[in-house]
């Protein structure tokens, strides 16, 4: 287009108006689907950070649970042994309950039961103990232990 002073304008025209928006008016479309785009995309990765972040902490509960049971089977195996060893001494029979819930962890052993079998040449006592839970709502049963020694 050719102003009064004979030079040639570059500019609008009729882009502007009308059916085309022209550059500046497509540049702004474009940016603010990049920006609608760009939104979903941080709520996309929001929901998959928390989905993932709920895996791992179930896993994490699974591993410290597991660790639990493990703890509790290796201190009735611990009480049942140590209480074996003290009732086939002679006249200690009587202190295999006591020996055995002393050998173990006190907040296991509130909940353990020790049993005692005597025999012409051997003694053999059992402790169980339940295991603990790191969620109420679940039950993870008990861990039952038993060792035998002979008779002095």
């Amino acid at each position: 287009m050719v102003n009064a002073t004979g030079t040639t304008r570059r500019g609008r025209g009729r882009q502007g108006q009308g059916h085309g928006q022209g550059r500046r008016g497509q540049a702004q479309e474009q940016g603010r689907r990049g920006q609608e785009q760009d939104q979903r995309q941080r709520g996309q990765a929001a929901i998959e950070y928390v989905g993932v972040l709920t895996l791992l902490l179930v896993v994490a509960l699974a591993v410290v649970q597991l660790g639990l049971a493990v703890y509790a089977a290796q201190q009735a195996g611990t009480a049942a042994r140590t209480a074996a060893r003290v009732a086939s001494s002679k006249d200690q029979e009587h202190r295999a309950r006591e020996v055995a819930l002393a050998s173990m962890s006190g907040w296991l052993a509130d909940g353990a039961t020790v049993t005692r079998e005597t025999g012409d040449e051997a003694v053999t006592v059992e402790v169980r103990v339940s295991v603990p839970g790191l969620l109420p709502m679940f039950s993870f049963g008990s861990v039952t232990k038993s060792a035998t020694m002979p008779r002095d």
